[in-house]
């Protein structure tokens, strides 16, 4: 297939380029600058410069592709992850962005288009397991995701084939917020976010990116892109100072997170997802099963 993606220098892109184009199909990328294009173009893809919010560009570049792959978003650095202001680029990228890559292929004819979301959106549900028929919840750092979805929606809604990627809380190489975990694990920090007993459900950067290439073939419709075994947070704090070599003489914030309200929605409330509707849709299984083993991998240089 022909496949464009955007975000390809992200976290996530980077890996899904590696991952379409071992199996076999002709990439294009959305570049900004003449460095990005040159990483690009080692990963075996050719680079594109068009603006992301340029539906009229964007249409034109697209046309003779066969999917897209929209994986562009603004993620803040960890010092700023708190404020809500920082999230305001973010939130334009998967708002206006994803609204004109999806009027994009629908003009240009594109069959289908993959998008990028969150399994955060989820509402807390204790120690129970989630499939993608549950409850999601919006709060302000969701909006953009919200967004995205809908703007995929009305995609599907004009008979291309829209899926959507709820990806688990993702580490590995060039994930800057996990690496900056890392390092803090080996000064015996490890980072907690509310109850011990609660769950995160995590992806290794390098599973999400083969989840993007396998989803090419996937009916239309929501997936969950996680580990086949969510930790709970202290589970997880665990792997991480194992895998780093170093005690958890502190682990923070712990429950001290859920005093900032709103802004650790995301993180505090306990995921314990299951991503078997994925498994069942493709071919696609993670090689790392659990945190424990990714990061693992992340310490092993993977």
């Amino acid at each position: 297939m022909r496949v464009f993606v955007t975000g390809g220098t992200g976290a996530l892109g980077r890996h899904a380029i590696d991952a379409l184009v071992a199996d076999g199909h002709e990439v294009s990328a959305l570049v900004r600058s003449p460095q990005k294009a040159a990483i690009v173009e080692r990963q075996g893809a050719a680079p594109v410069e068009v603006s992301l919010f340029d539906e009229a560009g964007l249409t034109q570049v697209l046309a003779g592709h066969d999917a897209v792959a929209n994986l562009a978003s603004a993620l803040p650095p960890t010092s700023r992850f708190m404020l809500r202001s920082a999230w305001k680029e973010n939130t334009r990228v998967r708002t206006e962005g994803s609204r004109a890559v999806t009027a994009a292929a629908v003009a240009a004819g594109v069959g289908v288009v993959v998008q990028e979301s969150v399994s955060m959106l989820y509402s807390d549900h204790g120690d129970r397991w989630i499939a993608e028929d549950a409850p999601t919840d919006h709060y302000p750092m969701a909006d953009g995701n919200h967004a995205a979805e809908a703007n995929l929606a009305r995609f599907s809604a004009t008979g291309g084939n829209g899926v959507v990627l709820r990806l688990g809380w993702f580490y590995g190489p060039g994930a800057t917020h996990s690496e900056e975990f890392f390092q803090l694990a080996r000064r015996h920090v490890c980072i907690q976010m509310g109850r011990p007993g609660s769950y995160v459900s995590s992806i290794h950067v390098v599973d999400a990116g083969r989840a993007v290439a396998a989803a090419l073939t996937a009916p239309a419709g929501v997936y969950n892109i996680v580990d086949d075994e969510p930790l709970t947070k202290r589970g997880y704090a665990d792997a991480l100072a194992h895998a780093a070599g170093a005690a958890a003489w502190l682990r923070a914030p712990g429950r001290m997170a859920f005093a900032l309200g709103g802004r650790t929605t995301s993180l505090t409330r306990s995921l314990r997802v299951s991503n078997a509707k994925f498994v069942a849709a493709t071919s696609w299984k993670p090689r790392y099963p659990s945190a424990r083993e990714g990061w693992l991998a992340v310490a092993a240089g993977r």
